[in-house]
């Protein structure tokens, strides 16, 4: 490795090198510590991101990326003698093309901020992982998901084509402004999702969708989160389309609601014997067709054991969302340990929450949660201070997800917190093959080492 006064030099003379800080060398995970880089560099175009690399590679020193640190796995927790690749500079939204329906963005615009441009041209940038100061760089190298993915699927199902600057200081283009291709290797899938560990977007086409005017939540309380598990396949088969499902357990729902200060004008009674919640947002064209919606799915949720359903006003409907994508939060003041987004099939979530109960009862483990339940999205909180019983906790917990068909994450990514997990329970082979494809991105080994590998 190169002497750092010497590496800071060359970067100096390429990109805005200024001082680190802690607040660069940690994300929102509550399991990895955070460390503050020996080098921070704020490029302002893709050739400088691709010269710092380069640097990066001739000298040894490992390298992390970094939008706005909301990530949940440790993936932008750096090594303390590398560098630290901040995208607060590349934050402009650089094209909203009407005619073919996309966003040409840099990696350092937030969600807020490309929501409001497509908000203006009636489209709308459908994927919302919940914190809207979010980058989009970021969400492209962890293929963020979100509430509206069990209508409009993840990042990767949005992004047509990236700029990326490789460690051996090219930049390539993949993909572009067309919606299908049979062209060769798809590198643009490749990199989406691979945290920053094969290549570093510095330029995402994105595919947008028509803004739909109106929409309508159904809240629907049931007797236990078994009776929610089972009605979600059957709401997601019903033609309804809905925007959002979400299921909340009754503990969360009571926390975030009391977070939020906000009442929803549930009776008590029905309060005390509601286990868990199914949150159905629908959205649609005309008022017309949304009241004929709404409509059915009171009926549907009802056959499927409800104890009622109720249409939240348009106010306590927005803030009862809001509420739910800060649930992290919520979890987090309340001392959690650690939070975890397992998926698996939909149809395998009742017998994979019966599972949970179990295995929180036997290592005497709190463990609650809400999730993207049309999805299979299982968002789980966990209260065990103690360091290696929360370990065996979380494996029998990936263990069970594995079983039915499932995954570790679903959308926050493998980061450094859940790479021993994913190492150990991941098919051998197909971790080879992964080790191959980074050696050929990243030969020498300094883009996010030690993250998912």
């Amino acid at each position: 490795m190169a002497d750092s006064a010497a590496l800071a030099t060359r970067l100096a003379g390429v990109v805005d090198l200024v001082e680190p800080t802690d607040d660069h060398g940690h994300d929102e995970c509550l399991t990895v510590p955070g460390q503050r880089p020996a080098h921070l560099v704020r490029p302002e175009n893709a050739q400088q991101v691709a010269e710092v690399l380069r640097a990066a590679t001739e000298t040894g020193t490992p390298v992390t990326a970094r939008g706005c640190g909301t990530g949940l796995s440790g993936g932008a927790v750096p090594r303390a003698d590398g560098i630290v690749v901040s995208f607060e500079r590349m934050n402009r939204v650089l094209e909203v093309d009407t005619d073919n329906h996309v966003a040409v963005v840099q990696p350092g615009v937030t969600l807020r901020e490309l929501d409001e441009l497509t908000a203006a041209a009636g489209l709308v940038y459908p994927v919302h992982p919940g914190e809207l100061s979010a980058s989009l760089g970021g969400n492209v190298a962890t293929n963020a998901g979100g509430m509206r993915a069990v209508k409009h699927g993840v990042t990767r199902h949005h992004v047509l084509g990236v700029e990326a600057a490789l460690p051996t200081g090219e930049l390539i283009r993949s993909g572009g402004k067309y919606v299908k291709a049979s062209s060769g290797y798809d590198l643009t899938q490749l990199v989406i999702g691979s945290e920053g560990t094969l290549a570093l977007v510095t330029e995402a086409v994105l595919k947008l969708q028509p803004r739909i005017a109106h929409q309508a939540t159904v809240l629907a309380p049931f007797g236990d989160l078994a009776e929610v598990a089972r009605a979600v396949p059957r709401v997601v088969s019903s033609g309804l389309a809905p925007l959002v499902l979400e299921y909340i357990d009754g503990m969360t729902m009571a926390a975030i609601t009391h977070t939020a200060d906000l009442n929803l004008g549930i009776p008590d009674a029905v309060r005390e014997t509601a286990h868990a919640y199914l949150v159905v947002m629908l959205e649609n064209r005309s008022t017309d067709r949304l009241d004929e919606d709404v409509a059915a799915a009171g009926e549907l949720l009802s056959e499927l054991g409800a104890v009622d359903a109720y249409v939240l006003p348009g106010g306590s409907a927005r803030r009862l969302v809001e509420a739910r994508e800060r649930a992290f939060y919520t979890a987090k003041a309340a001392g959690a340990d650690d939070i975890i987004d397992t998926v698996l099939p939909r149809a395998a979530l009742p017998g994979f929450m019966a599972r949970v109960r179990e295995i929180a009862q036997e290592h005497e483990t709190f463990v609650i949660g809400c999730g993207h339940a049309g999805d299979g999205n299982v968002h789980l909180a966990v209260f065990q201070p103690d360091d290696a019983r929360r370990s065996t906790v979380l494996r029998a917990l990936f263990t069970a997800a594995h079983g039915l068909g499932g995954a570790i994450s679903g959308e926050h990514g493998i980061g450094h917190a859940k790479r021993s997990h994913f190492l150990d329970l991941e098919d051998p082979a197909k971790l080879d093959l992964m080790r191959r494809i980074k050696a050929a991105f990243d030969p020498a080994g300094v883009l996010n080492p030690g993250v998912l590998l």
